[in-house]
């Protein structure tokens, strides 16, 4: 059974989650695995019962060559299916809503705490963090701290792929030009798998990053060890750092250039972005000196 899920290409993080998303998107599992054998098992059951109970060699079996009709027999075979829909429908249509990626968490642990931004950067074939308020980035490592919120900008600055802590939940893609959002939280400390979920080419397999959760005091500790690296990201190293590489190593990033991750988007778009503040489409310059007026 366990090399069958192994082989299967299924993650058993997803049945192991360290967030309010991951958890309820389990319980969407379970629910729905729990509704399939609720189908599958009487199925399986009842077939091999009218088996043995209607077989030629049972001449106490009850033979009626001009049956036609049972209403207790419609009313399970429409019913049954039409309960198992609507209970189904309402699972897909609430959970949809209340777990919308682009709806902030409406949690009480992190209510207190000022959500940490983060940028993404599908590259090929890495992932690159921008922090924009604390000025730094990273190559293939992503750490928060637990217990807050975490507000991700997704996009890709490559082909189409898609971005995916399974512990924390919500997959979802990250395409050029465009820019998605996603909002998780940990609620406990630990090490976990991220990865890209769809295929890119050559260097997929390899698109993995780490994402550590750590308490604030930790969290502190490590953006100081990221802002006393040697290393620096702007537009004329960028190039370097964005080229095609297999297996790339975590790199540090003590300072960004402000308006990097808006400029990647930008570039697909005639210098087109989004203005965060009214979701409308605006010069890229002109929310650079929006942003500058408002600081």
């Amino acid at each position: 059974m366990g090399s069958a899920l192994l082989l299967s290409g299924c993650s058993m993080d997803l049945l192991d989650p360290r967030g309010p998303v991951g958890l309820e998107e389990r319980n969407v599992i379970i629910l729905e695995f729990a509704i399939m054998m609720a189908i599958v098992v009487p199925v399986i059951a009842l077939t091999l019962y009218y088996a043995w109970k209607y077989r030629a060699s049972n001449t106490q079996a009850e033979y009626l060559p001009n049956w036609s009709h049972s209403n207790k027999i419609e009313v399970a075979v429409w019913g049954v299916p039409t309960l198992i829909i609507i209970v189904l429908s309402y699972v897909s249509w609430d959970t949809t809503h209340r777990l919308d990626p682009y709806r902030p968490l409406a949690q009480t642990t992190a209510g207190a705490k000022k959500p940490l931004n983060v940028e993404v950067v599908a590259l090929d074939w890495k992932w690159m963090f921008i922090y924009p308020d604390q000025g730094i980035a990273t190559i293939n490592q992503l750490v928060i701290p637990t217990d807050t919120e975490v507000n991700f900008r997704i996009t890709s600055d490559s082909v189409m792929t898609s971005f995916f802590i399974p512990r924390l939940g919500s997959m979802i893609y990250a395409m050029a030009g465009m820019q998605t959002q996603l909002h998780l939280l940990s609620t406990q400390d630990g090490d976990y798998l991220g990865e890209a979920a769809h295929y890119n080419g050559r260097g997929f397999s390899d698109m993995k990053f780490r994402t550590l959760s750590m308490n604030d005091t930790e969290f502190g500790s490590w953006v100081d060890k990221v802002k006393a690296s040697p290393d620096t990201l702007d537009n004329s190293d960028y190039p370097k750092y964005a080229a095609p590489s297999e297996a790339a190593p975590v790199q540090y990033f003590a300072h960004v250039q402000p308006g990097l991750f808006d400029g990647i988007v930008a570039k697909y778009n005639n210098g087109m972005v989004i203005d965060k503040s009214t979701g409308k489409m605006m010069h890229m310059q002109s929310a650079m000196s929006d942003t500058q007026m408002k600081e």
